[in-house]
Formats: structure tokens, C-alpha cells, sequence
């Protein structure tokens, strides 16, 4: 799963990208007009993973992770030219989500844009940028539809059904709401859904203040859907990332942190795209397997691998929490704590999977 990072110049989000990933992408006080993302993965923080690695001993373990997309900063691109430039447009929109980085912090060796710090104001800005590209979008296709309903006959309902559907996302987009607020019956969805447009994907707003910040941070509300909002030092965070354990427990007791701010957000982003995660262990890998909430055993054996899905049997599920008091799965099993599900079965969120199949 994709995240694109997203700010306005000066925001900080290479800053944050460094801290969620762990990486080192060279950052600078002035947007350097680059259009080339820096791309990377962040481990998903799952406190079951070390808890069972402890009672399997695997050779491995592999956590969830979800991939960030830093985009470089955006600056009313979008409103001066009927949409944001082709080169930025395929990286966001191909992402599940947005993060958006506003910038809460001051520091007189980086100045603001635009003068002083106004977190509604960047906020508004910044969706602006958004709502512009999408109506750029939205307009070129009604255009379109309109010539083909007018000079071919065939699947003219379908045509006119999409053009009523952009039609009501255009009157919000230009009332200034997003189309993740917009209620859609599941056939619009479906036929909206190829258009990817920015302002219908989840957003998560990362507030990113200064150190002197960290006990009280701002408080800000964004009253859409699909969205949260959550506060984060940039430049704290990226230092703590790159430390080793010891240095990095003295630095937030100093700091009076109690974890890291970086495993929050990234545990947000990967909620708000909707996902959870199930577990399989035995001696030679204890692994988190990522899928969307509501999948079924079906298809979550699919995420394992194709023949499971396409030969599966059943698939026996423990809760986590019943694995680990049970302290083995034979002993779970004894308890009566494993349970035999169907293809049907909705798996769920720290579940532990052993699918059965034959191909």
C-alpha cells in the first residue's frame, strides 16, 4: 500500500519521509523544483510479532509495511494551470492515500512561504491545490461525455448516468468539498473509482511541530471523512530514527517522550487505508500478512499465495490473545481455543491462520 507524502514548500515532509522510513533523502529550506520522488517502506509497529518470535524461535520475522511517497512541495500549481503538472499527478495519484504534512513549527533559518505560521490557512491552501486538479479532471470528462452522448447511441444510459455522477462531485468540488464527503451508491463508485481523484482519497493531516512543542502540541480539526489528524516533530523523529535502542531511550526520556511519535503515525496511516493485519507462525517464519478489513479466509490465503486460495479447504484460526495464553497452538487446540473456519469467515485483525489446501 502506497502513501504520498504531501506539504506545502517549507513543511517539512522530506523531514517527516526520513522519519517514518528511516531514510536519509537529502532535505533543503527551499523547495528545489524536483519533480522525482524519494520512495521507501516503513515497518507497521506489531507488538505481537516479538511476543510470538519468543515462543516459535523463527529464522525470521517479517512485519507489515507501508510504502511512502514523498512528492515535492506543491504551490498553487494546480489553480494556475487547470491542474497539477502530469509528472506529479501519476505519483499521487497512484498512492491509496495522502499524508498531508502542515507545518506547525517555527525557525527563523527557514522561513515561511508566506509569512507567519496559519495552520487553516496551509490546510486550505493545500486542499485547494487538490479540489483544482480534480475539477481540471472532472471537466475534461464531462466535455467528453457530453460530444459522445451527442454523436453515439450506444451505451448512452451509462454515459449519461457518469455524466450526472461528475456533475454532483463538480458542484461540491466548487462549494469546496472534497469527494471523500460525498455520498455514493455503489454503482457511481464503481465507474468513478479509474479517475483516482486526490480528494476522495483518505488523508491523514501531520501536524509537524517544533520541539518546544512536544508537551502541548497544537490542536487542530479537519471535519471530513476518511481523515484524522496527528501531531509529530519532524526533526526529533528523524533524529530518533536513526539512533540505536539505548541512545534513543536517553534522548526521549530527555525529551520526555514515552515512544516514538513516527510508529503512531505510521500506525494511523495504515488504519486509515482501511487495513488490518493477520498472523502465521511455525519454526521457520512468524509473519504479519496485510489485507483490507472485511476480507474473507478466501481471499486472505490469496494474499499468501494464489494456490492456496485456489485450492483451499479451511483454515484454522486462533486469536492472538488466546495463542499466547494458551502458550502453544497444539495446547490451544486442546483448549478449544482453535476454531475451524470456512472461505466465508471474515478474518479479523490479530488473528493467527493456518490455511489447509490442496492444489
Amino acid at each position: 500500500m502506497k502513501v504520498a507524502i504531501i506539504g506545502l514548500p517549507n513543511s517539512g515532509k522530506t523531514t517527516v519521509f526520513n522519519a517514518l522510513t528511516r531514510g536519509k533523502a537529502a532535505t533543503a529550506a527551499y523547495t528545489s523544483g524536483r519533480f522525482e520522488p524519494n520512495l521507501a517502506t516503513a515497518i507497521v509497529p506489531n507488538p505481537c510479532l516479538p511476543v510470538l518470535a519468543c515462543l516459535y524461535h523463527p529464522k525470521k520475522v517479517t512485519p507489515a509495511d507501508v510504502q511512502y511517497i514523498d512528492i515535492s512541495g506543491l504551490g498553487n500549481g494546480a489553480r494556475a494551470s487547470n491542474g497539477l503538472p502530469p509528472a506529479l499527478l501519476s505519483y499521487i495519484k497512484g498512492a491509496d492515500a495522502l499524508l498531508h504534512v502542515v507545518r506547525a513549527f517555527t525557525d527563523e533559518g527557514v522561513p515561511h512561504p508566506v509569512g507567519a505560521i496559519d495552520l487553516e490557512r496551509d490546510v486550505a491552501a493545500l486542499d485547494l491545490e487538490l479540489i483544482c486538479s480534480d475539477l481540471g479532471i472532472i471537466e475534461r470528462r464531462i466535455d467528453r461525455l457530453d460530444l459522445e452522448i451527442s454523436k453515439i447511441a450506444k451505451d448512452r444510459a451509462r454515459r449519461l448516468a457518469e455524466r450526472d455522477a461528475l456533475a454532483r462531485l463538480r458542484a461540491a468540488l466548487e462549494e469546496g468539498i472534497p469527494v471523500r464527503d460525498v455520498e455514493l451508491g455503489d454503482g457511481e463508485e464503481r465507474f468513478l473509482r479509474g479517475y483516482q481523484l486526490l480528494t476522495a482519497k483518505p488523508t491523514l493531516v501531520v501536524l509537524n511541530i517544533g520541539e518546544a512543542q512536544l508537551q502541548c502540541p497544537p490542536s487542530y480539526a479537519y471535519p471530513h471523512r476518511h481523515s484524522e489528524v496527528v501531531a509529530l516533530c519532524g526533526k526529533v523523529e528523524a533524529e530518533l530514527a536513526h539512533m540505536d535502542d539505548g541512545d534513543a531511550q536517553v534522548f526521549m526520556d530527555d525529551l520526555e517522550i514515552s515512544t516514538p511519535a513516527r510508529e503512531r503515525v505510521i500506525a494511523a496511516s495504515y488504519q486509515l487505508l482501511g487495513l488490518i493485519s493477520f498472523l502465521t507462525v511455525g519454526p521457520d517464519e512468524v509473519r504479519a500478512w496485510t489485507i483490507r478489513h472485511g476480507t474473507s479466509a478466501l481471499e486472505a490465503g490469496g494474499a499468501i499465495h494464489s494456490d492456496i486460495q485456489r485450492g483451499f479447504i479451511r483454515a484454522e484460526v486462533v486469536a492472538y490473545e488466546q495463542l499466547i495464553k494458551a502458550g502453544s497452538m497444539s495446547d490451544a487446540k486442546k483448549g478449544g481455543a482453535v476454531r475451524i473456519e470456512g472461505k466465508h469467515y471474515i478474518v479479523q485483525d490479530r488473528d493467527v491462520c493456518n490455511f489447509l489446501f490442496n492444489v
